[in-house]
Order: structure tokens, then C-alpha cells, then sequence
């Protein structure tokens, strides 16, 4: 019997619907990197238009700090699940994936953080001396209230954390670890973060890798954990850590292709090193804790899975 010449072969028809499969899944990978894009892009941009007008109108008065604090929380709450439309409350909740954990793993979470900034703060300094670059420099804020600084420093030290993570580590990471392995999944969410800091860090090798690095210590806790709860601490003590130790002493680190290298120098590489090798230790112990990720994701995955595949905020 001749088969019908307008019959589609089951072969191709497989393979077309594969292919179409495919070409979804990168639509919406692209969809959520966006989004991550967004939430971090217009929380920074609120929290600098809330700044620059506090400080040239009344700088004795922090009242940026609560307005912003306002817009904080509703965007946290939003993605969070809450909201209109409740169709979509549970995908929003689901992508988040802002998960309480026991006790003994945000202790490893915050060990394995902790360790993790101190060997990206030997990084970042040893980077300094090798590379000329220019530093991130901050506006002179001598002439303000030292109190009215402090409080700026703290919810800048505050906006990034939560949105960052909630972009990145929650919304795109948890996208991806449906279509891709964890490692995979975590590589591909810190290449985009370190993409996402290149307009405003500037787009040199040296910071590039370091933001990168970032992204896969963050990106690792949220996978561990399936929470990005965890990385929350730790992202803000390292940020305050680095507004006010390190970025300020950037422009008088001496170039080691002028001077040489000094103790220091030696010092900091060290520190990388060594601090790296505990972190890892700890991630390691952390990732035991959690043998289970894997599993435990898959069952958060099937529940909310007729409800993720379309729209989700």
C-alpha cells in the first residue's frame, strides 16, 4: 500500500516538534534573562533617582531610605506570588524560589559564603595591582551628613541583594535549571549577571571575571539550598564590606607593572587562594547537606509545571 505523499513521516514530524520544542525553551530562557535584566535595572534606577534627589534637596534628611523601602517590598511581594493576577501566584512564588531551609544549612550556606567574599576580596585587590583600570569610584560625600551616608550605604547595600537574587538566582536561574544540568544552569545565570554589570562596571576582563565569580558562589548557594534566601546575608555583608573597605582604596593600589609586587600583594594572593580552597571545602559540606536537591526540585517542578509554562508575572 503506497503511503499518501501528503502524509507527514513520523520520523519528521519528531524532529520537527523537537526542534520547535527547543526553540520555545530558548524564547523563554531569553524571556526570563530579560526579566532578570528588568527587575535589577528598574529597582537600581529608583534607588539612584530616590538618592541624587535626597542629597540635593535635603541631604540632613534620609527620607530616600524608607521611600525606597516602599517600592522594595512591593516588588519583593510581587514576585513572591502575591498580587494580581492569583493565576499566576503560584509560578511567581515557584520562580522566586525564596524556600526556608533548617538552620544547620543557612550555617553552611553563610560558612561557605562567608569564606567565598573574603577569597573575592583577594581577587579583586591582587586584580587591581595587575591590571590598570579605573576604580569604581564614588562621588564625594564628604560634605553630608555622616549619619544620612550611612543609611544610603545600607539600602544600597540592601536594594542589590534582594533584587539581584531574586532576578537572577531565583526567576532565570530556576528557568534554566529545567532545561539544563545545575552546572550548566549556574554558568549560564552568572555569564548574564556578569553581562548585566558591564554598563556600569565597564566591560574589562579583570571585573567581568570577578562578577562572574560572584555568580557562581551566589548561584551555587541558591541551587544547594533551592532557596535564595541564603545568599541574601551573605550578599549584603559583602557589598557593605566592599563599599567601604575596598572600592575606596582602589585608585591608590599601586600597579605591579610600575612598582612591582609588595608584600601586600603577596598577601591578598594568598588570601584568594586560601579562602577559596575552605570555600570550596564548605560548599562541599553544604551540597552534602542537600543530596536531595535534585529531587526535591523536580517534585517543586511537576507541581507548578501546567502553570510555567506561559506568563508568569
Amino acid at each position: 500500500m503506497e503511503r499518501d505523499p501528503t502524509e507527514t513521516d513520523p520520523m519528521e514530524k519528531d524532529r520537527m516538534e523537537k526542534d520547535l520544542s527547543r526553540a520555545t525553551g530558548t524564547v523563554k530562557l531569553i524571556g526570563f534573562a530579560l526579566l532578570a535584566f528588568a527587575i535589577t535595572t528598574l529597582a537600581g534606577g529608583i534607588w539612584t533617582g530616590l538618592l541624587v534627589t535626597n542629597l540635593r534637596t535635603t541631604p540632613a534628611v534620609p527620607w530616600s531610605v524608607p521611600a525606597m523601602a516602599l517600592p522594595l517590598w512591593l516588588a519583593w511581594s510581587y514576585l513572591g506570588g502575591k498580587g494580581w493576577p492569583r493565576s499566576t501566584s503560584e509560578a511567581r512564588r515557584h520562580y522566586l524560589r525564596a524556600n526556608p531551609n533548617p538552620v544547620r544549612v543557612y550555617l553552611w550556606a553563610w560558612i561557605a559564603g562567608g569564606l567565598a567574599v573574603i577569597a573575592l576580596a583577594g581577587y579583586w585587590i591582587a586584580l587591581f595591582q595587575l591590571v590598570k583600570m579605573p576604580p569604581n569610584a564614588f562621588s564625594d560625600v564628604s560634605a553630608y551628613p555622616r549619619f544620612t551616608v550611612g543609611l544610603m550605604i545600607l539600602m544600597g547595600s540592601v536594594v542589590a541583594p534582594l533584587m539581584e537574587e531574586a532576578g537572577f538566582r531565583g526567576y532565570f536561574q530556576v528557568a534554566l535549571e529545567r532545561q539544563f544540568r545545575a552546572p550548566v544552569a549556574v554558568v549560564i545565570s552568572s555569564l548574564v549577571f556578569t553581562l548585566a554589570h558591564g554598563p556600569t562596571q565597564g566591560f574589562l576582563w579583570p571585573k567581568l571575571l570577578f562578577y562572574f565569580l560572584v555568580g557562581i558562589v551566589f548561584g551555587a548557594t541558591a541551587y544547594f539550598t533551592n532557596s535564595i534566601l541564603p545568599a541574601i546575608p551573605v550578599h549584603f555583608v559583602g557589598l557593605l564590606i566592599f563599599f567601604t573597605l575596598i572600592w575606596p582604596q582602589d585608585a591608590a593600589r599601586p600597579l605591579v607593572a610600575d612598582k612591582g609586587p609588595d608584600r601586600w600583594f603577596w598577601i591578598h594572593i594568598a588570601q584568594a587562594i586560601l579562602f577559596t580552597m575552605l570555600s570550596l571545602w564548605a560548599f562541599r559540606r553544604l551540597g552534602r547537606l542537600n543530596v536531595t536537591a535534585d529531587i526535591l526540585f523536580a517534585k517543586a517542578d511537576s507541581k507548578v509545571s501546567s502553570r510555567t509554562d506561559g506568563i508568569v508575572v
